[in-house]
């Protein structure tokens, strides 16, 4: 799963886009607790969603006219202007050129081969999220792609992903982690967009997961907090629990609670 070690290739922040701030603030709030700290003026109101005082996402307000409600995943890079010009001798394209975001780092947001849109930071003073693989954090994440064996060959090219394929019943499950880590470094998998039914109006994308430990209580608290269940809780024999929602705004995310190890 994911892990604060940051190696380089692994998503090391996320944040949301949305033309609703106050709102997403109340949902969010209401489903992990999250409290919303403003960067002011300076960062053009881009504020930080923490917990327990841990930086877990940031967030932003998106005009309709910039961009469709969502949530952007960050992949780290030692040098986010030669991590752009790969992906687009790669098949992809850059949405906004590598900038400097003060002394914190800098960045770029790109999209892969088949459209799905990214961001990378090279890290400066902000070397990454402060909490992820714990309750209210970031734990995983997952591409829905039209071409599982192009997404593979596309993140390869860039950032050198290693592969590992998990069978299971009925399928399997690619799931990448970064060059220089090892299966314990896991952080995402790559699925099949015609296997994905409920991805097909909307279309491919990068989903984050974010870790619960009573998702039937957070699940009871999508509805009456103005977000919506696209996919109600499934259960995963040895990986734990999921479902798939959308905050008021329509970002699509996802739920996780990990099944607890043996003994536990």
């Amino acid at each position: 799963m994911l892990n604060t070690r940051y190696a380089m290739g692994a998503p090391v922040w996320v944040d949301l886009g949305t033309p609703d701030l106050k709102a997403a603030h109340a949902f969010y709030g209401a489903l992990f607790g999250w409290e919303f700290r403003s960067g002011g003026a300076e960062f053009g109101g881009y504020g930080m969603y923490q917990t327990g005082g841990k930086t877990v996402a940031g967030a932003m307000t998106v005009t309709a006219d910039q961009a469709p409600p969502g949530w952007t995943l960050y992949f780290k890079t030692p040098d986010a202007d030669a991590t752009a010009k790969a992906v687009e001798q790669a098949g992809g394209s850059t949405v906004y050129e590598a900038m400097d975001v003060g002394d914190m780092g800098r960045m770029a947001v790109l999209k892969d081969d088949q459209g799905v849109g990214f961001a990378v930071w090279q890290p400066g003073t902000n070397k990454g999220l402060d909490l992820v693989d714990a309750p209210g954090s970031l734990c995983w994440t997952e591409l829905y792609t039209p071409d599982v064996e192009a997404a593979q060959g596309f993140y390869g090219s860039v950032f050198g992903w290693n592969t590992t394929t998990q069978a299971f019943e009925g399928g399997a499950y690619r799931m990448v982690h970064p060059a220089d880590g090892t299966a314990d470094d896991m952080f995402g998998g790559l699925w099949p967009l015609s296997d994905a039914p409920e991805e097909a109006d909307a279309g491919p994308y990068w989903t984050p997961y974010f870790q619960v430990s009573d998702i039937d209580a957070v699940l009871a608290r999508v509805e009456p907090s103005g977000g919506t269940v696209r996919v109600p809780r499934m259960d995963l024999a040895g990986v734990g629990s999921f479902a798939k929602l959308a905050d008021p705004s329509g970002a699509r995310f996802a739920l996780m609670r990990p099944q607890a190890p043996s003994g536990s």
